[in-house]
């Protein structure tokens, strides 16, 4: 049916959003039934909608559409996009002072009864808006919006500075906060359903979400809060301790600002190839990928690692050039690979943050590859921590988790845009314990008995790159294991899957950039009840073409002794 050819034969929009209204409910998680008497909407009559307050399951004042546009189809092969109607909108905050949620929905003519939500990153800020391909996504699959859903997302309820997803300076309005803490997600939830309803006169069939990072976080939260609402959802290098995250970030940040703990692009370089020298092989095989991580942990140690026939670290521990590192160096480093522990009990139960896989991440080493201003940004950045952290540029930045550390300090917690950050020690809070206690509860998504989700039939996808320098991988284990334990391993079998990729990063990687077909995965196992079968995730960087078995935690990829060290099928997953 050609929805845009409707035209004359709709009800007056009035009388649409007062059935949408009535038969949603002021707290309802469930779609509504069509109403027998209601007619398409063309792209044009869905502009100036408004969603009433009772249609939407948390408190606002209402949400309207702001705009509509047809985009006619466009590209070709996996990057074909049928024709759709983009509509942008905005929901409207119970305190008059908060900022509005905006959001983006678009709505393909040639619609497959089934929606994506899309999650956001950082502090968020800006719209989600559904048109790219999900996180980690294959080069060679349509995009959600290409394969026929409907696809939306929002910016969380605020709109960033130049800071852009560094902006923490909403955390100022309670509201803004638990917002952007999750309310926010079931808020544009509920309003996209609306006016999906409005626009096709029918429900949707399967809603997923698909985020990474923070958006990572954002898929866990909905199946824990609002497992009704979702069928499946995939959750890529999720930051779902975000309050205990910011807490290492903290004392990251403090180690990195100490004198001459900073470390060049270089040095960085340095470490990342001692690394390799010494860990590449534990995999069976010299590839170029550390995939054996956790026998790596174990066996490297900064301080007495080899470099090219000479000691990594500087001579007598002095800074002595950019070939070696110095023991401040050293030292902060091994904070980074360390877990923060914490003397105080948070509200989300949380003692303390796992540390990172350090050895053989890639913190922003020098590079021509397209991608890795970006793997510098999300990393280490330029410029040392200070006080005042140094500004975020298009081509100069702190580390993103010390700017990330002092928006959170400035905005969340003392709500004093004068404060200096570096002065407040995560592990000894002192007065300001009791608000980050507050936050904790908040923000970071730890539930673990997932029950309610997949007794409703929910799916989980979860994947992590084991050289991620801004979310800890150890965390998805732990939050994964958790999970098991609360469940039982075999009731979690049935729902959910946790995968880590050798050399991915944080999004993206020059060493190996993961791409991988999790929705066709989630689609099979949620619609027909086909559990995953083995799956295959795809580099488009390092060696662009390569391949590698995507292992179930805690396998890992290891080489058989024969076969094309670029092809999947030369590798097993190993237990540990």
């Amino acid at each position: 049916m050609n929805i845009q050819a409707e035209k004359s034969t709709a009800l007056p929009l009035t009388a649409i959003v007062i059935a949408i209204a009535a038969l949603a409910g002021c707290a309802s998680q469930r779609q509504p039934a069509p109403a027998p008497t209601q007619s398409v909407l063309s792209c044009a009559k869905l502009n100036g909608m408004a969603i009433a307050a009772t249609a939407i399951g948390l408190p606002t004042t209402g949400a309207s559409v702001t705009s509509t546009q047809i985009v006619a189809a466009a590209g070709t092969g996996s990057a074909a996009v049928g024709e759709y109607c983009k509509v942008l909108g905005e929901i409207s905050p119970v305190d008059a002072s908060a900022p509005k949620i905006k959001f983006q929905l678009n709505l393909p003519t040639g619609w497959n009864h089934k929606a994506v939500m899309f999650g956001g990153g950082g502090y968020n800020g800006t719209i989600a808006t559904g048109t790219a391909n999900i996180p980690a996504g294959p080069t060679d699959q349509p995009s959600p919006l290409g394969r026929g859903y409907a696809t939306f997302g929002g910016d969380s309820g605020h709109q960033a500075n130049a800071s852009g997803s560094r902006d923490g300076t909403f955390g100022a309005n309670d509201e803004a906060l638990q917002n952007f803490a999750g309310d926010a997600l079931k808020k544009t939830r509920d309003t996209a359903m609306a006016i999906i309803q409005a626009r096709y006169t029918d429900s949707v069939q399967k809603t997923y979400f698909a985020g990474g990072s923070t958006g990572g976080r954002e898929a866990l939260l909905v199946a824990q809060n609002w497992p009704q609402d979702f069928d499946g959802v995939i959750a890529l290098y999720p930051a779902w301790n975000a309050a205990s995250l910011d807490l290492q970030f903290g004392r990251i940040a403090r180690a990195l600002a100490k004198p001459g703990a900073y470390p060049s692009r270089a040095k960085r370089q340095a470490l990342y190839d001692a690394a390799m020298a010494a860990c590449d092989t534990l995999d069976g095989v010299k590839d170029g990928l550390i995939s054996n991580v956790n026998a790596c942990n174990i066996r490297f140690n900064p301080a007495k690692a080899m470099l090219n026939g000479a000691p990594l670290r500087c001579a007598r521990g002095a800074d002595t050039g950019d070939s070696c590192l110095s023991d401040a160096q050293i030292a902060a480093f091994k904070v980074i690979a360390t877990p923060l522990t914490l003397r105080y009990k948070l509200a989300s139960g949380e003692t303390s943050y796992p540390g990172f896989n350090t050895w053989g991440t890639d913190f922003g080493n020098p590079g021509d590859s397209p991608l890795q201003p970006t793997v510098l940004t999300l990393s280490l950045g330029t410029e040392q921590p200070a006080n005042p952290m140094p500004p975020v540029s298009a081509t100069s930045s702190p580390p993103y988790s010390s700017t990330f550390w002092d928006q959170w300090v400035k905005y969340f917690v003392t709500r004093d845009a004068s404060f200096n950050a570096l002065s407040l020690d995560p592990q000894n809070p002192g007065a300001w314990q009791a608000r980050i206690v507050e936050l904790t509860g908040l923000q970071d998504a730890n539930k673990t008995d997932l029950s309610a989700f997949q007794a409703k039939g929910g799916k989980i996808l979860m994947a992590h790159g084991m050289a991620d320098a801004l979310v800890s991988t150890r965390a998805s284990q732990q939050y994964y294991r958790r999970i098991r334990v609360t469940m039982g391993e075999a009731k979690v079998a049935s729902f959910m899957r946790y995968y880590e990729i050798p050399g991915y990063g944080h999004g993206f990687s020059s060493v190996f950039n993961a791409a991988w077909d999790s929705l066709t995965t989630l689609e099979n196992w949620a619609e027909k009840d086909i559990a995953p079968p083995n799956q295959t995730v795809a580099d488009t960087a390092g060696v662009p073409g390569r391949t590698r078995p995507l292992c179930e935690y805690p396998g890992w990829p290891r080489y058989t002794g024969e076969g094309d060290i670029n092809d999947a099928q030369s590798f097993t997953c190993a237990a540990p």
